[in-house]
């Protein structure tokens, strides 16, 4: 994640920010550039691992639960699911060895990076989703945990969500780097959207992908353990517990901050969120960045492009 908004005064330590220069300079503290760069350059790819690198709040944690599910049978022993299959860019800060052995096979990993950015010599799984639904999940899940709730306003919140000064950073870029590499055989290029319309063929599709056999009853059981029911029972698995606990060591945040990945999400999430002129705002960045390159005047129209390209 990159703060882009200028840092001014910090947040009282103990307190979650108020203004967005605050929220700037927490994620500061988290994430240092340095120490991320070394994490990353530390990494040993095998061509066998699996690299799950959507952009923030566009599936990540579902696909490492559908991946973990399908490669270990059912294994629910882990206490933070970025535990067994870890983020590559924060190993460092979470004191984790990228390039240790992992319990199963092959080999899975969480990233957030772009194509030109991520580790080569893997194998990636990228899922997008609809911009506008992307930002509204990603500031309810600030809430709560580097913002007080009430305190920042969704406007203000998009400044620097929209308008990140590296055009290879950001939703923007993200998703650009990934759609240059979409004939890449490398790469499963999926869709938010389509992934919850059709979770079964998804999972099949992922276990091909990665090349695991798929009995039966493993996609029954993944099916089941990848369902919102089953996450939202077992919430604490995925409520990002070694980063929380990371945030409140380096940034002073109050313990036991909101910091869960799995919400009642969905599709057009932002229809009753976001103010029409936010909505506008967003298109015209699309049509500003995106569709010069991809062609397409819409995120519907991408999607449905990469969605005629699956298809038989």
């Amino acid at each position: 994640m990159r703060a882009t908004i200028h840092p001014q005064n910090a947040p009282v330590n103990g307190a979650r920010a108020t203004s967005s220069a605050q929220a700037a300079k927490l994620l500061g503290k988290l994430f240092v550039a340095d120490e991320i760069a070394t994490s990353v350059a530390s990494y040993r790819a095998e061509p066998t691992d699996i690299i799950i690198s959507p952009y923030s709040k566009c599936g990540t944690t579902w696909l490492q639960q559908i991946f973990h599910t399908l490669r270990s049978g059912g294994d629910e022993t882990f206490d933070d699911i970025s535990r067994v299959v870890p983020w590559i860019e924060m190993a460092g800060a979470l004191e984790i060895d990228i390039n240790a052995p992992q319990t199963h096979q092959p080999r899975g990993f969480k990233s957030h990076l772009d194509y030109a950015r991520v580790p080569q010599g893997a194998k990636y799984v990228v899922c997008l989703r609809e911009p506008k639904d992307a930002f509204v999940s990603l500031f309810r899940f600030m809430e709560g945990w580097f913002i007080e709730p009430g305190a920042i306003g969704i406007e203000e919140f998009a400044q620097g969500w929209l308008f990140d000064r590296d055009p290879q950073s950001g939703y923007w870029g993200h998703l650009l780097s990934w759609w240059e590499q979409r004939n890449n055989p490398h790469l499963l290029l999926l869709c938010y959207r389509h992934m919850l319309q059709e979770p079964e063929q998804h999972i099949r599709t992922l276990a091909e992908f990665i090349g695991l056999p798929l009995s039966n009853d493993l996609l029954a059981l993944t099916l089941e353990r990848s369902s919102l029911d089953y996450m939202l029972a077992h919430k604490n698995k995925f409520d990002d517990a070694l980063m929380r606990r990371k945030s409140e060591e380096r940034c002073g945040l109050p313990p036991g901050s909101d910091a869960a990945k799995v919400r009642v999400g969905g599709v057009n999430t932002h229809a009753q969120v976001l103010p029409a002129k936010l909505v506008q705002r967003i298109d015209a960045v699309w049509q500003e960045r995106i569709t010069p390159i991809t062609g397409h005047s819409s995120y519907a129209a991408l999607e449905a492009d990469i969605l005629s390209r699956a298809s038989p």
